[in-house]
């Protein structure tokens, strides 16, 4: 995987679904139904508003010439799959309360 292209063999939807979660900073929910693996080859113009932020001390991304498809038509274009937002439940961890260990 780089910043505008994801090349896979053998991989599940759900192998995919943190890198999608992580580069929209949603959650990414396989409502597909598809079983078994697949080749994967996927190429977009990144979009510098989506992702998390870089390291200060990251190089910077490529630089885009804007003239490819943005992550969105890629997904529907070359994967076939169609990325749709909605609301729905989302695990929630509380912590109510913390104290430092005992000494022993």
């Amino acid at each position: 995987m780089s910043p505008r292209k994801l090349n896979s063999t053998g991989v599940e939807i759900a192998q995919i679904l943190p890198m999608l979660s992580r580069m929209f900073r949603r959650n990414v929910v396989d409502k597909t139904g598809l079983k078994g693996k697949f080749d994967i080859a996927l190429e977009w113009t990144p979009d510098e508003t989506l992702g998390r932020q870089a390291p200060p001390d990251a190089p910077p991304p490529p630089i885009s010439d804007g003239t490819g498809p943005s992550i969105f038509t890629a997904i529907q274009e070359q994967l076939g799959l169609k990325l749709e937002a909605q609301k729905g439940p989302v695990e929630i961890l509380v912590i109510e309360r913390a104290e430092k260990p005992s000494e022993n």
